[in-house]
């Protein structure tokens, strides 16, 4: 059956115009997304044109500068805007975050005339990005990466190796890749933004995955690909810091697409129970099965709190690297436990593919593991209260 339309959230938002935002955003769910959603991801379809009618409307640069074709939003809307894309559908909500990912480099650290040139098209022109960090031998490991840049002739660069698990792979018009320039570790590795056609760069067939089928994930071969020098990001040596910079503020873009697939299962769980009769009344009056809900209800309020408390710290620039994990953390097993309970409270209906939850259970187990897993959260929260691991 086709999916529920969002369900409206009672949200606080902090201006007239991010009201007009959110509602704005609703209709395209509404209309352009949660209607197709469960055929194109059985079908395995990417919806190329909601991201180009997204891009139209202005939601692909939200917590951008408006200077180069952002749109001046706080991280607190732009989290709340994925919240409800990926209600309507994880692999729409999901590759923003990503395609915010690959532009927070060129944003945040790229010249004055590298941003001129490159940030209009990336945040306003219709193209997609990807974020080439993870590889195959080099996932949580992060800084043990073997992708290589060589500077040649002429102060360019020849970029071999192969990215793993990377969203948008075969399909990206961008991609912001972190590769080694100099010695062993994090100091040796620098950030580059490679176009998509570049010539030397291929990807390989999708993954066969378990959820978000619409949403390509491939590997990403990089056989001597160049270019100029121009198109590094920053300084040689830094692309491992710009990389951990980029990761704090896609933690946060995961808790807010877990926190819209949770608030989807319980839209459709809610639905579900007060509909359907058992013993002469509707199963929602059944003590257990209350009790169910509104502890799915009440993980979802704190997710939105946690996740919107870090994104309030972004805003005013002071630091949230902690509030990022545990809001990675929480929400995103919040997804996992809450669609359990949907299809749990739909019973046999839940487990098959007539009703949204299952594929809500199938989608929310990667959201665990992507962005840094949830085991590397919980590292990344102990090192702030009690510092670096003895060795």
């Amino acid at each position: 059956m086709p999916d529920r339309a969002p369900q409206p959230v009672d949200r606080q938002l902090p201006t007239d115009e991010a009201r007009d935002l959110i509602s704005l955003v609703r209709d395209i769910a509404q209309r352009e997304i949660a209607p197709k959603a469960a055929e194109e991801e059985d079908a395995g379809r990417f919806p190329r044109e909601v991201f180009t009618l997204l891009s139209e409307s202005g939601l692909l640069g939200l917590p951008y500068d408006s200077e180069y074709g952002g749109g001046d939003q706080p991280y607190e809307v732009y989290l709340q805007v994925l919240e409800e894309l990926a209600a309507a559908r994880l692999t729409v909500g999901l590759g923003v975050s990503v395609h915010s990912l690959a532009c927070h480099a060129l944003a945040n650290y790229g010249t004055k005339e590298q941003q001129a040139e490159h940030l209009p098209d990336m945040l306003g022109g219709g193209l997609l990005g990807a974020y080439c960090l993870s590889e195959p031998a080099s996932g949580s490991d992060a800084a043990s990466l073997r992708t290589k840049a060589v500077r040649g002739d002429g102060g360019s660069w020849a970029l071999t190796g192969t990215k793993a698990w990377i969203t948008h792979g075969g399909i990206a018009d961008f991609c912001t890749v972190l590769a080694r320039t100099g010695g062993e570790g994090a100091r040796g590795i620098t950030a580059f933004l490679v176009p998509g056609d570049a010539e030397g760069l291929s990807a390989a067939a999708p993954e066969k995955k378990m959820g978000m089928k619409g949403s390509p994930t491939a590997q990403v071969h990089f056989d001597g690909v160049r270019i100029s020098d121009d198109r590094r990001i920053g300084e040689e040596g830094q692309g491992f810091a710009i990389a951990l910079s980029a990761l704090d503020s896609g933690r946060l873009g995961i808790a807010a697409c877990a926190v819209g697939v949770a608030q989807a299962a319980l839209d459709e769980a809610v639905a579900y129970a007060t509909g359907r009769e058992q013993f002469g009344r509707p199963i929602a009056d059944f003590q257990g099965l209350r009790f169910m809900l509104a502890d799915m209800a009440t993980r979802i309020e704190a997710g939105r709190a946690l996740y919107l408390t870090a994104a309030r710290l972004r805003d005013a620039q002071r630091p949230f690297a902690r509030q990022a994990a545990m809001a990675k953390l929480f929400c995103t097993d919040t997804a996992m436990q809450v669609t359990i309970d949907a299809v749990q409270v739909l019973g046999g209906y839940g487990y098959t593919a007539d009703f949204p939850v299952e594929r809500y259970m199938r989608e929310a187990k990667v959201l665990q593991i992507v962005e840094g897993t949830n085991q590397i959260q919980r590292m990344v929260i102990a090192r702030h209260l009690a510092g670096p691991e003895s060795r």
